[in-house]
């Protein structure tokens, strides 16, 4: 199960450009930015990755307005974050072994990040109520290759309450409200 001590949320390209794209991103996009605002109410840390910004647009305002100011952002070119050191740096500096994942496109970027980080040995919660593609059929065969590949499959509340453990945790008002 989750455990807040060494998990953390990473948010895979969730931008601008893929708005008209992305027929479901704005479902994905609440399912997110809920999952953003649990994690971080919980202490766990956040991290988001933006492919090309400079061509695709920042993260979307719905997942910006639920971030605190010290969430970090990654800039990538690779497809998947891992190819980035920025990322990799920030996974070994807050001894990460277990990333929950959501964000676009679940068949590239999300897809890549999740296999990079299983064969270096971080496990990954995949928050399939948290993923979005184009078309449905390649939604849905990221998401085979992922738990192909070792991932567990899991969503966003079911990340936040393995988390939380008990309802007399301080913080379960805070994440009570929060799925509401």
């Amino acid at each position: 199960m989750l455990d807040r001590e060494n998990t953390a949320l990473v948010i895979v390209d969730v931008q601008e450009a893929f708005r008209s794209a992305v027929p479901d991103l704005a479902l994905a996009a609440s399912r997110i930015s809920m999952a953003a605002r649990g994690f971080e109410a919980l202490g766990t840390p956040v991290f988001v990755t933006e492919q090309y910004p400079a061509g695709l647009g920042r993260t979307v305002e719905e997942i910006l307005f639920s971030l605190g100011e010290d969430v970090p952002f990654i800039e990538k070119s690779t497809f998947s974050a891992w190819g980035e050191e920025g990322f990799r740096s920030l996974i070994e500096e807050k001894g990460i072994t277990v990333v929950a994942l959501c964000g676009i496109e679940t068949h590239i970027c999300v897809m890549q990040t999740a296999l990079d980080l299983l064969a270096n040995g971080i496990e990954v919660h995949l928050l399939r109520d948290s993923v979005a593609s184009r078309f449905e059929h390649d939604r849905q065969a990221g998401i085979a290759r992922m738990l192909d590949g070792g991932a567990k499959s899991s969503s966003v509340e079911m990340a936040l309450f393995e988390m939380l453990r008990d309802s007399r945790d301080e913080r379960f008002k805070a994440v009570q409200s929060i799925i509401k």
